[in-house]
């Protein structure tokens, strides 16, 4: 797309989800037909046809380049949590249960280790283990590299002026509950686009809802789930927290009073409307300075 664009050629990225298809049981499928597909749909969008499809804005080198250390430090939180299971398994299937591999002393603790039985650890455990550890303490090394980067990036916003896409990054951290980790993930995921209403917002980490509607039919579906998948896990993990960082916002009082009407059911369910309202709250105060009604704010 890029390429395209750099030699003067109109380019559309276009989401092939959102094109509409046949829906016989048995469909004939061929390049041809999809390309004669791929064109009209095309044409139909330049008339300005509503809803004939949905295009992708493609993020710049810059966003792309930077949302890498949110995935990689993810990928590598993963690598770590299945190292450390990997080492507590090998030790519990000895009877060990107690050891830590994520504490300082993890090495020294290693070689007073004793079986159930209280024999020492075998010569090839003890190798396989080291080399567990070996990789474990490269993986905190990278983590930690990535943590700095992070910090580095939010005193960058710090320091950026007001109206740029970086200051985002810097209003998030100015709410009580929201920390690099989370502020990151929101910016470098999501809040860095521009968008033009709240219906957008909620479609892009997949949390708009999906009804179901004809004649006398109508229930819903839930979310679509159709959009970015860490920016939605992260919502929903941002807003048990809001629950306790922020109990006296609107949002929170909206939660615990929709619980309580359904009879402190339904609050898995409930925790994804939260999400989704925390969500457009969320961009509504970073683009446009509308306070969060009862929002509490970091302290120096």
């Amino acid at each position: 797309h890029r390429a395209l664009e750099a030699e003067g050629i109109e380019s559309h990225v276009v989401d092939p989800a959102s094109i509409a298809m046949p829906r016989r049981r048995r469909r004939t499928k061929t390049d041809r037909i999809d390309g004669e597909m791929l064109v009209r749909t095309l044409l139909a969008f330049k008339r300005g046809e509503p809803r004939v499809c949905a295009m992708v804005k493609a993020p710049t080198p810059e966003h792309e380049d930077r949302r890498r250390l949110v995935r990689e430090r993810q990928e590598l939180t993963a690598e770590r949590v299945r190292a450390v299971n990997r080492i507590k398994g090998l030790l519990f299937a000895q009877g060990i249960r107690d050891y830590r591999p994520l504490r300082r002393d993890r090495r020294q603790r290693l070689a007073e280790l004793r079986g159930g039985d209280g024999r020492a650890l075998g010569p090839h455990l003890q190798a396989q283990l080291a080399r567990l550890l070996e990789r474990l303490e490269l993986l905190l090394e990278q983590l930690k590299a990535l943590l700095a980067a992070l910090k580095a990036l939010a005193a960058e916003a710090q320091a950026a002026a007001a109206g740029t896409d970086a200051a985002v990054m810097a209003r998030l951290l100015e709410i009580k509950g929201i920390g690099l980790g989370f502020a990151s993930v929101l910016f470098t995921e999501g809040l860095f686009r521009p968008f033009a209403n709240r219906r957008q917002v909620a479609a892009y980490a997949g949390l708009a809802p999906t009804p179901w509607r004809s004649g006398t039919i109508d229930y819903e579906q839930g979310v679509s789930k159709a959009g970015n998948p860490r920016l939605r896990a992260t919502l929903i993990q941002l807003a048990w927290l809001w629950l306790r960082h922020q109990p006296q916002t609107a949002l929170s009082r909206w939660f615990h009073d929709r619980v309580r009407q359904n009879g402190g059911r339904f609050k898995k369910v409930m925790i994804t409307a939260l999400a989704r309202k925390l969500l457009v709250a969320v961009w509504k105060y970073v683009t446009q300075g509308v306070d969060i009604e009862g929002m509490a704010m970091t302290t120096a």
